[in-house]
């Protein structure tokens, strides 16, 4: 479910992003070249500004939940290792397979956020 959130939040993020510079676009196209650049310039400022915070705030989230996920996975597999100590082994492996599994979800928000911040397709050339 958290996933979907964060989804459905990062194309709204991008989907405001991309109006407002296409709003800017339009109205620095029907002014005169000078104030069009500038105009222009100014979307592409904003939008830069508007990245580096969501970047800075989904990789926020993704840590914090990684970091919730990462200490209940460990947590239980103390706990059952505590409880049956013949299946240490086995939980041990399942445990790390799910970190990883855990810590891709966090990385992934990392890749997302390095394409918003040099790679943004938004950006007015």
């Amino acid at each position: 479910m958290k996933k979907v959130f964060f989804l459905m939040l990062a194309l709204v993020a991008s989907v405001f992003g991309a109006e407002e510079a296409v709003a800017a676009v339009e109205t620095a196209v029907d002014a005169a070249p000078a104030v069009a650049a500038a105009s222009a310039d100014v979307a592409n400022q904003t939008l830069k500004a508007y990245s580096m915070i969501a970047a800075g705030v989904g990789l926020g989230l993704a840590a914090l939940g990684g970091a919730i996920g990462m200490g209940s996975t460990a947590a239980a597999t103390i706990a059952g290792t505590a409880r049956n100590p013949g299946l240490g082994g086995k939980l041990m492996t399942t445990m790390f397979i799910a970190l990883a599994m855990i810590e891709a979800q966090v990385i992934y928000t990392l890749v997302i956020a390095l394409i918003a911040l040099y790679a943004n397709p938004y950006l007015a050339a």
